[in-house]
């Protein structure tokens, strides 16, 4: 019976030990600042792993022994713990995977396999029956002691040699995990990431399908092929629409009306112009720009295309006279007309050297809260670039030229309204443009959108 119970108590612990794993994957759900999010999957990649993978081995000490025992199996287990994080996070960042989620994924799904595979025993002593009335066994002498305990053919090298056979498992399981994204697909070793920029097709050439692993279908595309804006696709203003429009949210120096939108030469072109323009709201605005949307033509109209999660790509040159102009590409909702929440896939704010990737969100306290970067330096006015975002329930990513460069994976902030696609030029936005740029255009060859 007692042998029944001593075999219980460690059965109990290794599950414990698996369950943990998941305990940790279940409150990566919870907000990035979260306590308990940060005790729990703190706690266990430190310790889970490493823990599993000294008990697999053998190499727990027994619950009464020494301190300096559990003191040294605790540092043998943080350092492997270290360990298997540190080749999870290479192997998910060298397949651009990487988000703390699928982190914490992989290692569970490691400590599992180790908590639940029987641990090996570790041999111990077998001591000689004495003769009656003879001497004891001397210690340190005969077959079981101490010298028969050390060395490569005793135990402790036997369990040298077990611990030597773990690794490569490890990395197996690492490897075939980290190609597992966290909705459980399995990615072909051709489409385990994008492809890097130089496998790409041209950037000006329309794509029929994303260079990302899943099944995809074109919901949206236009390569602005003909002489004349698509109307059944496009309007030139926002939902206000009042002879044309502009941002005033954001203090902007231009009225957008439609004459500044050109398609020709296999491209769509918006123009900002210097020129003193009277708008429909009566004040006069000294520049005059262009800008689509997929939106509607008036307040009181039916949007032309809205879209809800999805992968969305343009290909883009930024301004040559970039100061003081805003040019982006861009989601917002298409039922509050307000933002946020807001997905900007590519703004170049005074710069065509740089561009920046951001979500919008409304914070408890009803402000405009953002998170994203900043990626260059890159020449983006001296060629087409492809600017995309995939848009997913549970995370947003951001690519140019087919590079992952920055991933937002808290389900909590990512939006889940539908949205129209806007492309515009703005001007002025935190500065106005220098006396010495009067004009300057955005290009855009091809805009599509696909979805699952």
């Amino acid at each position: 019976m007692n042998g029944r119970l001593r075999a219980i108590a460690p059965t109990r612990a290794r599950t414990a030990l698996a369950l943990s794993g998941w305990a940790a994957l279940a409150a990566t759900a919870l907000p990035p600042a979260n306590p308990l999010r940060v005790v729990v999957v703190t706690g266990f990649v430190l310790l889970g792993p490493g823990a599993a993978a000294v008990g697999v081995a053998g190499l727990a000490p027994a619950r009464y022994a020494r301190w300096s025992q559990h003191v040294a199996a605790a540092a043998l287990a943080l350092a492997v713990s270290a360990a298997a994080a540190t080749v999870t996070a290479e192997a998910l960042l060298l397949t651009h995977r990487f988000t703390p989620t699928r982190a914490v994924l992989v290692l569970a799904v490691l400590t599992t396999v180790l908590a639940l595979t029987p641990p090996r025993r570790r041999p111990g002593p077998v001591a000689a029956e004495p003769a009656p009335g003879g001497p004891s066994p001397a210690a340190g002498t005969g077959p079981q002691g101490p010298a028969a305990r050390t060395g490569p053919h005793g135990p402790a090298g036997r369990a040298a040699r077990r611990i030597g056979v773990y690794p490569p498992v490890l990395l197996l399981v690492l490897a075939v995990t980290a190609c597992t994204n966290a909705t459980g697909r399995t990615l072909s070793a051709a489409g385990s990431r994008p492809p890097a920029a130089a496998d790409l097709p041209p950037a000006d050439r329309l794509p029929d399908l994303p260079a990302l692993p899943g099944a995809w279908h074109p919901v949206f595309r236009d390569d602005f092929d003909g002489t004349a804006l698509n109307r059944a696709d496009w309007a030139t203003c926002y939902d206000w629409n009042d002879g044309g429009c502009t941002n005033a949210g954001n203090h902007e120096l231009e009225w957008y009306r439609p004459g500044q939108v050109h398609v020709g030469d296999g491209a769509l072109t918006l123009t900002a112009d210097r020129r003193a323009t009277q708008g429909g709201d009566g004040h006069t605005y000294p520049w005059t720009s262009g800008m689509v949307t997929t939106g509607r033509d008036s307040w009181n109209g039916t949007p032309r295309h809205t879209f809800t999660y999805g992968y969305y790509a343009a290909a883009i040159k930024a301004p040559a006279d970039p100061a003081g102009m805003f040019p982006a590409f861009w989601l917002i909702p298409a039922d509050s007309r307000a933002t946020p929440p807001e997905l900007d896939i590519a703004e170049f704010i005074h710069s065509n050297q740089a561009v920046d990737l951001h979500l919008h969100w409304r914070s408890a306290a009803g402000e405009d809260v953002h998170d994203g970067t900043r990626y260059g330096p890159a020449d983006f006015a001296g060629g087409y670039h492809v600017f995309a975002m995939d848009w997913e329930p549970d995370a947003v990513t951001w690519y140019v030229d087919g590079v992952e460069r920055y991933r937002m994976d808290d389900p909590s902030l990512v939006p889940d309204v539908p949205m129209e696609l806007v492309l515009d030029l703005a001007v002025g936005f935190q500065a106005a443009p220098p006396d010495s740029v009067d004009r300057t255009s955005l290009q855009v060859a091809w805009v599509g959108v696909w979805q699952h």
